[in-house]
């Protein structure tokens, strides 16, 4: 933990809980008497103080680092729908996980290439999956 007051500390847990920073600072500080101008202001100066601000993304960092999606769990979350797909024979969900886990890893690209004829307003779309022409 940083070098914060008590009340720093009750602010940045506060925020943290999700109170916007007027509600923060008046859990956290005796601001009854404030005009809610003060309150802003004041509020708006503590979440930028530098301490304050290193124990907030502090305090944040577990939940982050507990939801964060990185390729690999992607991937793999991926493979096991798929694999799962594929045991209850339900080879259309199968082909999808599989096809989403290869764009996710950049081994299919979808492009989509548009010609227009100015002189008859002829529109044509060719949209290029793994580079085959599907016209």
């Amino acid at each position: 933990m940083t070098d914060l007051t008590n009340k720093q500390e009750e602010f940045a847990q506060e925020i943290v809980k999700g109170s916007t920073q007027a509600d923060a600072y008046r859990a956290a500080y005796d601001a009854a008497n404030m005009k809610d101008e003060t309150v802003w202001s004041n509020a708006s100066r503590l979440i930028d103080n530098s301490k304050v601000a290193a124990r907030i993304k502090e305090l944040r960092q577990p939940s982050i680092d507990k939801v964060q999606l990185t390729l690999e769990s992607h991937l793999t979350d991926l493979l096991k729908l798929r694999n799962m797909a594929a045991k209850d024979e339900k080879w259309s969900a199968a082909i999808q996980a599989e096809t989403i886990r290869g764009k996710a890893a950049g081994l299919h690209i979808d492009k989509m290439d548009v010609k227009q004829e100015l002189g008859e307003l002829k529109i044509s779309v060719i949209e290029l999956v793994s580079g085959d022409d599907k016209s």
